[in-house]
């Protein structure tokens, strides 16, 4: 990416703050209703700043979004420059920036600093916690905001099954509900970050209701299976792909993703109040519908499970899958 001049320089500053305000603007409103701490304010918007921009209460995190050979220094001030503008940020501490590069596997996860800084912030009557600067995500995926009102809505009175529950938000959204959750990682961190988004809402650890479960995901669908177990909602979210020293084999979802959903399937129960609710990161997925649809039925809900706040309608792919 070229050096920006002057001329260029104001023009850009101009474009980004511009673009930053008008997103604001549009979503300031529903937030501030809803009481949505954390939103995307920016969304790669303009081809000249590949940025993700989220806003987490008074403080912001920005992803380099683009090519490796891109110069960000110049476009990180202007990033900067119009963040401060637009919300008055005076302490440069509190704008993060990261570069999102493609990472495969555990890699995704590894600390990219040691502050254990966090913040607590508020969705609707969620309360979670983020960090937004130990590691590469922040703790708390904003593009499924939609699905945690679903599912908060749907659980009373239902068992919740979590996996690949990372720091258990949609668990947290199901046990606010009335169900009873079990949540399932493999990463002790996330584990303990669950429980602490549960002591957050005031959700009670030492009940026979809620489950923190260290395991692989194929291993607790065989266990679970073997014992018994069934569920009335089941969330899967696995990563796009997984090299765990700790698993038998690597995870491909694309190539891995049938087996996994029929894993689920044989804990749900049946009957029209019962769904798998299965989630994918991976560009370009596809489901195997040629085979699956001959045993459940499966609705799209991508369209509609996408935040007003996103400007990629493609951030994931949502399936609600059930018995026939």
């Amino acid at each position: 990416m070229e050096d920006i001049n002057s001329t260029q320089a104001l023009g850009h500053s101009n474009m980004i703050q511009n673009r930053i305000e008008k997103n604001w603007k549009k979503i300031k409103k529903q937030a501030t209703k809803n009481n949505w701490e954390a939103v995307r304010v920016y969304d790669r918007d303009i081809p000249e700043f590949p940025y993700i921009v989220e806003k987490y209460k008074n403080h912001f995190v920005v992803w380099e979004k683009g090519k490796e050979s891109y110069d960000y220094r110049e476009r990180n001030q202007l990033v900067h420059q119009a963040l401060n503008t637009i919300f008055e940020v005076n302490d440069p501490q509190k704008i993060i920036f990261k570069k999102r590069q493609k990472k495969k596997g555990v890699d995704q996860y590894e600390r990219l600093d040691e502050t254990n800084d966090s913040l607590v912030i508020q969705e609707g009557s969620f309360s979670f916690k983020v960090n937004i600067k130990d590691f590469l995500d922040t703790g708390l995926y904003l593009n499924h905001r939609p699905l945690r009102n679903i599912i908060n809505d749907q659980s009373s009175g239902k068992k919740f099954l979590n996996l690949f529950s990372y720091t258990s938000s949609m668990s947290v959204a199901a046990a606010l509900g009335g169900a009873i959750t079990t949540s399932v990682d493999l990463s002790n961190t996330y584990l303990n970050w669950s429980r602490d988004n549960f002591k957050l809402n005031g959700i009670p650890l030492d009940s026979e209701q809620h489950f923190f479960v260290r395991e692989t995901v194929p291993l607790y669908l065989k266990k679970a299976k073997e014992k018994g177990e069934s569920f009335d909602f089941i969330y899967c979210d696995p990563p796009t792909f997984s090299n765990s020293k700790k698993m038998d084999s690597s995870f491909d979802v694309q190539e891995d993703h049938t087996s996994l959903i029929e894993g689920c399937m044989d804990l749900l129960n049946a009957g029209d109040q019962s769904a798998l609710y299965f989630s994918c990161h991976k560009k370009g997925f596809k489901l195997n519908l040629d085979h699956l649809e001959k045993k459940y039925k499966i609705k799209d809900m991508t369209t509609s499970s996408i935040p007003v706040d996103f400007r990629n309608k493609k951030i994931h792919f949502l399936f609600k899958i059930q018995h026939r």
